[in-house]
């Protein structure tokens, strides 16, 4: 049995993507904001009395991984199996993939906050990585499975599915990047987390990427 190969698709035959993606775009960034909103005025965040780089700190990594992109993808999806001494066995996914995209606040350091002033904060967040990538299942589906008809004995593969997920994982998420989901999901967590601080009363925040 040699490697597995991957059937190129033509483009006109991949769903697109963008009508999706804008709308997830916003309300994550609505999402994030409100959540901000409600965990600060629940007590969970408390409001800094006194503005130092170890309090704030404190309160910005208690979110741990914020997530604030996702992106839903449709995509088809082949690979193709050779099979010894002849023949050979192929099957076509068509998949709904979601890739979600955000920083980890928890590798905040000590150096990455800068207090000045009276209310005055500098904050140097991670860069933004991918968090998760999934398939919806209920969207992802076998297009068409075969193997050659000239050859009968070729009993077919019951992990070539499998390694179709697989490779439909690596697919969905080489689109995601290719589309600039990390520098959008930088931008809205530099604009989430500068939201936070003025919800903790700092009157002037600056957020930028290390």
């Amino acid at each position: 049995m040699t490697d597995p190969q991957r059937i190129s698709i033509p483009d006109g035959r991949r769903t697109p993507v963008w009508p999706v993606i804008i709308p997830l775009l916003l309300a994550a960034m609505v999402i994030s904001l409100l959540g901000f909103f409600l965990w600060i005025r629940s007590g969970h965040g408390n409001l800094i009395s006194e503005l130092t780089a170890p309090a704030v700190l404190t309160q910005v990594k208690r979110l741990n991984q914020l997530v604030t992109v996702k992106y839903s993808l449709q995509r088809v999806v082949g690979l193709k199996e050779e099979r010894q001494p002849l023949g050979e066995e192929s099957i076509l996914l068509m998949v709904e993939g979601q890739v979600l995209a955000g920083v980890d606040l928890a590798e905040l350091k000590d150096s990455d906050c800068e207090v000045s002033g009276a209310r005055t904060v500098a904050l140097h967040l991670p860069p933004a990585r991918i968090l998760d990538v999934s398939l919806n299942e209920k969207n992802t589906k076998v297009w068409d499975r075969h193997v050659t008809w000239w050859t009968p004995w070729v009993a077919p593969d019951p992990e070539l599915e499998h390694r179709a997920r697989l490779s439909a994982l690596d697919d969905v998420k080489s689109a995601a990047l290719s589309m600039g989901i990390l520098s959008d999901a930088q931008k809205n967590a530099q604009t989430s987390v500068a939201e936070l601080l003025r919800l903790m009363n700092v009157e002037h925040p600056s957020v930028t990427t290390r």
